[in-house]
């Protein structure tokens, strides 16, 4: 998920939203979704908004293929920004999204004081670590230059893999909101940030720089055999999840979609299909 977000126009995007839910006569609208005294409608198709790639084609995958087999209608909504999905799961509009990590909807539900909950976790986009210059991890030297992302949640991540690999040391406890001025031991390095999209257009221009995984695959990299190094998927707190408004946890519905979410049939799809880019990270997510 990228972080790296706008919230210019805001008031004016979520309007048109409404308006393009009313005309398409969204199942997922208060007025229609719910019934037999608030419990969910389980003859209504359950909504769903997502990011393209990967989160749509997953979910689409799952439309296509096995939905259908546990009695489930579902219906993707795409959108290319990560302020929508929440506004429109807590809102009603939709009746949950699959586009984001925790650490990235405890940020946004302070801020903006809504109720948007994880259900389960389904993939990883590796962060990693990328040079056009040096070929092994060990060929970083003092005095060379690395690209992170600027933004609050990425610069940690990045931070916090350059400390896993012994690149830089971080003041104990900063976790993943740790800032450059939170290096104790640059080991030389120095460090050049950039917007989160911008960074893989800069590898030429710096000896390493540290790519999300999504900008990877759009970049033409393959993060499974491009990168110096990789995040571990295991215990990670950036894992993507299927999210809803906090009290539509237990809807039939939803608890169908997270059950197929987290099947082997699903496993295998990524697997395949990203070959490494994106990985299967299931289970709860961490409260």
């Amino acid at each position: 998920m990228r972080k790296n977000i706008k919230l210019t126009a805001l008031a004016a995007t979520a309007t048109a939203l409404t308006l393009g839910l009313t005309a398409c006569g969204s199942s997922s609208d208060p007025s229609s979704a719910k019934a037999d005294g608030g419990k969910a409608d389980e003859s209504k198709p359950l909504v769903i908004a997502a990011s393209p790639s990967p989160h749509a084609d997953i979910l689409n995958f799952v439309k296509d293929k096995l939905a259908a087999k546990e009695g489930l209608k579902l219906e993707v909504k795409e959108f290319t920004d990560y302020v929508l999905p929440n506004t429109a799961t807590e809102q009603g509009q939709v009746d949950g999204n699959y586009f984001q990590h925790k650490p990235y909807l405890d940020d946004f539900n302070k801020k903006n004081n809504t109720h948007v909950v994880p259900v389960v976790n389904v993939h990883l986009e590796p962060l990693g670590l990328y040079s056009k210059k040096v070929k092994a991890l060990s060929d970083i030297k003092p005095g060379q230059t690395v690209a992170v992302p600027n933004d609050t949640t990425n610069e940690g991540r990045a931070l916090q893999l350059l400390a896993a690999n012994n690149l830089i040391t971080l003041k104990e406890g900063v976790g993943t909101s740790a800032k450059l001025s939170d290096i104790t031991d640059k080991k030389g390095l120095e460090f050049k940030e950039l917007e989160a999209a911008t960074v893989p257009r800069a590898l030429g221009d710096v000896d390493a720089a540290v790519i999300n995984g999504n900008y990877a695959l759009e970049a033409n990299l393959a993060p499974a055999k491009d990168a110096l190094v990789l995040e571990k998927a295991e215990g990670n707190p950036y894992a993507n999840f299927l999210a809803v408004k906090d009290g539509n946890q237990n809807d039939p519905r939803i608890q169908k979609l997270a059950k197929l979410l987290n099947s082997d049939d699903v496993k295998k799809f990524i697997e395949e299909k990203y070959q490494g880019s994106v990985v299967p990270a299931f289970g709860t997510p961490a409260s």
